[in-house]
């Protein structure tokens, strides 16, 4: 009973108002969760071993493996160097390239994407210049962010004037 009108219908309203609200809260809530969600994810991770790889100096990297492939935005033959791009958006490529010289001299490699044949300049990740007498290995790593197009051939460039071999590599792409 309500202590100011003294009725027991006020204290029912304030619970049925109570209920509508939380019950609001809780149906806004599932519907953000199922707009969120019905996004399909669209990732592709490959890998690549240093057999994939035999050629020195300046190639494209195959990739023998793919470890996750999800959705249909992008797809790979495993053993190639071409990832395809089916669905036009914006893509967040990560990559890691191992690059090795069995020679002491010095050393030096570099790594790029290209999209359909034609390096992109502004992806260009240069390893620093190693001199004689050091262990003649390094990683380059990157992640950048690519509007491209459905059709679009991606591919992972290594490059050097160097006989450097590519011992193995991964890329992460995501369509976000």
């Amino acid at each position: 009973m309500c202590n100011k009108c003294k009725r027991p219908c006020c204290k029912l309203g304030k619970i049925c108002l109570i209920t509508f609200i939380i019950a609001f809260a809780i149906l806004i809530i599932n519907i953000i969760f199922l707009c969120n969600n019905d996004q399909e994810n669209n990732i592709l991770t490959a890998t690549a071993v240093e057999t994939d790889n035999p050629e020195i100096g300046i190639t494209t990297i195959k990739f023998s493996k793919n470890i996750i492939q999800e959705g249909t935005a992008i797809t790979h033959v495993e053993g190639s160097d071409s990832f395809i791009v089916n669905e036009s958006g914006i893509y967040q490529i990560s990559y890691q390239l191992f690059g090795t010289r069995d020679t002491i001299g010095t050393f030096n490699f570099e790594s790029a994407l290209s999209v359909n044949d034609t390096v992109l300049l502004d992806t260009l990740n240069d390893s620093p210049i190693l001199r004689d007498n050091v262990v003649n290995r390094m990683t380059l790593t990157s992640t950048v962010l690519l509007q491209l197009n459905a059709g679009d051939v991606l591919k992972l460039q290594g490059i050097s004037v160097d006989d450097i071999r590519y011992a193995n590599a991964r890329i992460d792409i995501k369509k976000v």
